[in-house]
């Protein structure tokens, strides 16, 4: 089941339902005589091509999913929290690249912010958690490692190693942390689903969002006007994690 879903997902994602549509009206145009469907279909196809690069309809799409939890900035209020918990976001390990060229930047992003408050929080311990999926090496000793190039000793980490996906990550550090109260670290738009998953495992997350992809602009520049690979990136994630939702749904685990 979850190598379908994690084939399955994809055809489902901005630039496949683009190209599908795109490859379904050059089908008409060359091999029937359905013309005007087959231009129509080629017409609907990049539109929606215009639509995804550009950065407004993405942006506002995408900011549903970040906006759901604000950003932990003051931590006076969570001063006996023991446990803040990272959720990897991917790796490639390449063995010729240095471990910081490892880690992707969602992994990155996410690993930062929950250095960051556990630098706040000096009785805390770091919980990195991500398994070997379609990589021989897990992805919580990836971050571990750039963790110790940053200055986090060994004995400040736990590694959760063989979760798949969020939901057994939920499983698997539920047995780390049992049922205190700890942070949970991970992406913007990923937090949504990730605390449904993890309070539905009958844990208390206290939510610290990550990675954000959508800011406010401080000024107005000329890329906004044109559409860009960008844009997409963000659709795909908007797609991804709403899929994710209605997964976790028809699952019953959420």
């Amino acid at each position: 089941m979850f190598l379908f879903k994690k084939i399955a997902a994809p055809l489902f994602f901005p630039l496949s339902i683009i190209l599908e549509i795109l490859i379904f009206g050059i089908f008409l145009l060359w091999f029937t005589r359905r013309q005007k469907a087959g231009k129509a279909v080629v017409f609907a196809g990049a539109l929606l091509l215009a639509l995804f690069s550009y950065g407004s309809l993405s942006d506002i799409c995408l900011k549903t999913l970040e906006d759901k939890y604000p950003p932990l900035i003051e931590l006076e209020t969570f001063p006996d929290v023991k446990w803040v918990v990272v959720l990897g976001g991917g790796h490639n390990s390449d063995p010729k690249l240095p471990v910081t060229s490892q880690i992707s930047e969602s992994s990155l992003s996410r690993l930062v912010e929950g250095i960051r408050i556990h630098r706040l929080l000096p009785e805390s311990r770091l919980v990195l958690s991500g398994g070997a999926v379609f990589d021989p090496m897990p992805e919580s000793r990836i971050m571990a490692g750039v963790a110790n190039v940053i200055g986090i000793g060994d004995n400040r980490l736990v590694l959760e190693e063989l979760s798949k996906d969020t939901k057994d990550q939920a499983r698997l550090i539920h047995e780390i942390v049992g049922d205190k109260i700890f942070i949970l670290v991970t992406s913007a738009s990923h937090m949504p689903r990730s605390m449904a998953l993890f309070q539905k495992s009958g844990m208390r997350p206290i939510p610290a969002p990550a990675d954000y992809w959508v800011k406010e602009r401080q000024r107005i520049s000329p890329g906004v006007f044109f559409p860009n690979a960008g844009s997409l990136r963000k659709m795909e994630r908007v797609f991804y994690e709403y899929l994710g939702l209605a997964w976790a749904r028809i699952r019953g685990q959420i």
